[in-house]
């Protein structure tokens, strides 16, 4: 499946994605992540910065869900996929972490990176949208700035 213009944005525009993982007993865990982005035109790669647990769950159960959101327009997507970790002795590592570094400014080190493989997407969209069908972004960012003292 292959990272659309929309969700290359979205990844571009939010601050932060939340990552939920589950252990093998089926035990939940999400953790926000900040250093993420896409690689190649189906992947998105994370950081592994303070992912004690997430690595835990993934090594033992790779099925994942990831969702961003750009806060003030309040819209995103929910990615259903698969996961693997990518250490710093796999070939394919120098290039991601060289995505990642961009946006670190090397302030964050990391010795391997969690890779998403999508199988579903869904769009991620605030209530405000859709029970009042009239809302336009501009509308929603005004009411998001007010709600969060911008």
């Amino acid at each position: 499946m292959e990272l659309t213009k929309d969700i290359r944005e979205y990844i571009d525009r939010s601050i932060l994605c939340w990552l939920a993982t589950a252990s093998e007993n089926g035990v939940p865990n999400v953790s926000p992540k900040e250093i993420f982005s896409y690689y190649k035109s189906d992947k998105i790669i994370i950081a592994n910065i303070a992912s004690p647990q997430s690595l835990q769950n993934i090594n033992v159960n790779n099925n994942i869900c990831l969702s961003f959101i750009d806060i003030l327009i309040q819209k995103g997507f929910q990615i259903k996929g698969t996961a693997r970790i990518v250490r710093n002795n796999d070939s394919e590592f120098s290039l991601m972490e060289s995505i990642l570094t961009k946006i670190t400014l090397g302030k964050f080190p990391f010795t391997s990176i969690t890779e998403i493989t999508m199988e579903s997407v869904k769009p991620i969209v605030a209530p405000r949208y859709i029970l009042y069908p009239e809302t336009t972004e501009d509308e929603q960012i005004k009411s998001a700035k007010k709600a969060y003292g911008f």
